[in-house]
């Protein structure tokens, strides 16, 4: 169990308090706004109301004393940067930050953010794939070259198993887990037969993972 603060309570940021006290960590959340905090109180560990460039609050709450901090501020660029870099100068081990555009993320890694998340763009992208191509059900991105897939297997994979597709050969990507049904083969053999509606997880450059 981690010890997680989440600076900034907007929609995101109150998604991922949530979610991470429903996974059973014990989160603080930190915003400006007296009411969001009334509301967040009955989900979280701890809920506080204070300025989120306050250096001298953050000691108050033993911010150093945190594991992660998660920094999701998103109408305020300035206080965005300020509470990043007093998160980093109180020594928190993992810092992640949102960031509003590419510029923004570039600031943010030269101040020492070690993560920096762009949910807007990603939304888009994961958005804009869907459209253009409809068997994919959802991307990440796992570097500006690369990304991972979730899509159907083609109609033509039917029944073959993975060494006849070649697939790694033939479109240059990687299937790192099938699932079927409920189950979820991780690293398939390459004798794994294909059937069709089977959900392959593939990883590979984003101009190959066109070709499915």
């Amino acid at each position: 169990m981690k010890q997680i603060i989440v600076i900034g309570c907007g929609r995101f940021g109150t998604s991922v308090a949530k979610t991470l006290s429903k996974l059973g960590h014990d989160v603080c959340v930190v915003d400006s706004d007296v009411e969001t905090i009334k509301e967040l109180s009955d989900y979280v560990t701890h809920a506080v109301q204070m300025d989120a460039v306050d250096e001298a609050a953050y000691k108050t709450i033993g911010l150093r004393n945190f594991d992660v901090a998660v920094v999701t501020i998103g109408s305020n660029i300035q206080a965005n940067i300020m509470a990043t870099l007093i998160a980093k100068e109180a020594g928190v081990p993992m810092v992640i930050s949102k960031a509003q555009n590419e510029m923004h993320g570039k600031i943010l890694k030269k101040i020492g953010a070690d993560k920096i998340v762009f949910p807007e763009r990603d939304m888009g992208m994961r958005l804009a794939y869907s459209l253009a191509t409809p068997n994919i059900l959802d991307v990440i991105e796992f570097s500006d070259d690369y990304s991972i897939v979730e899509s159907y297997a083609k109609d033509e994979w039917d029944n073959k198993s993975l060494k006849e597709l070649k697939i790694s050969s033939t479109y240059g990507l990687t299937v790192i887990a099938i699932k079927r049904e409920d189950k979820i083969n991780i690293s398939p053999e390459p004798d794994f037969v294909i059937n069709k509606g089977d959900l392959l997880v593939v990883l590979g450059h984003i101009k190959n993972l066109k070709n499915i």
